[in-house]
């Protein structure tokens, strides 16, 4: 997720990515609801995190599936952040972006006064970001390579904090909240968006998804409060914390 202004990054061309049909193919070669390739070794042992079991990360393999033809209409990206509120000028993060189907449109929403730091553990997922970015013509994205353990994000910089579908996959979730924390103005917001795993009928593997319950038990003990919790989308759950005192 790190890339700094100094640095090159490889271009990688990926034009199967761009097809539905091929997408629709890797989804049943990779043989995961949520279509996406693991980044760990078949015979590599789960990691939990509190009885839950710790989902591996997306591998940019799979990045195709992030920008399915019919994610827009079931995850309404639009209507999320409109719920948000986020403002012209502000500073906000997008942790986990992959290709950046929200950090182009949180890069909109901010405009040229703001700025968007969009996360990552793969150079690759950065490397396709930066070519969607240059061709959607914006120039107020900041690519950063970040690891398991270091969210690389300066401290008390925020205003808000994005994860979609990505705090499940967390490797260590107390270190990386407790960094999001620091990077977040006393005011911050901490915005997660997760498919509900009360709802069996959301086609999502078991891993990929959590609870309410599940997030205040493992979040709120770490010094955060619930603020919001948005129940309008169709799979997954919005749940805005802010910094506990």
């Amino acid at each position: 997720m790190y890339l700094s202004r100094k640095q090159s990054s490889q271009r990688f061309t990926l034009p199967w990515m761009r097809s539905t049909a091929l997408t629709a193919l890797l989804v049943l070669a990779l043989g995961t609801e949520s279509g996406s390739e693991s980044l760990l070794p078949s015979d590599a042992a789960p990691k939990t995190y509190q009885g839950r079991v710790i989902a591996p990360p997306m591998s940019y393999r799979g990045a195709g599936w992030l920008d399915r033809a019919d994610r827009d209409a079931v995850q309404q990206p639009e209507k999320v952040l409109d719920a948000l509120h986020i403002q012209s000028g502000n500073t906000v993060a997008d942790i986990g972006a992959g290709t950046g189907y929200f950090s182009l449109r949180l890069a909109k929403r901010v405009g040229p006064q703001g700025r968007v730091l969009a996360t990552d553990i793969q150079p690759q997922m950065l490397a396709i970001l930066k070519d969607n970015m240059r061709a959607a013509g914006l120039s107020n994205i900041e690519l950063v390579l970040c690891t398991p353990t270091d969210a690389k994000l300066p401290e008390n910089s925020l205003d808000l904090a994005l994860m979609v579908d990505v705090y499940h996959e967390l490797e260590y979730p107390e270190e990386t909240l407790a960094q999001v924390r620091r990077a977040l103005k006393p005011q911050g917001r901490l915005v997660l968006v997760e498919y509900r795993g009360e709802d069996p009928n959301v086609p999502i593997k078991p891993d990929h998804k959590t609870t309410l319950a599940q997030l205040r038990t493992e979040i709120e003990p770490l010094g955060w409060t619930v603020l919001e919790v948005l129940e309008f989308l169709e799979q997954q759950r919005i749940v805005v914390f802010g910094k506990e005192g």
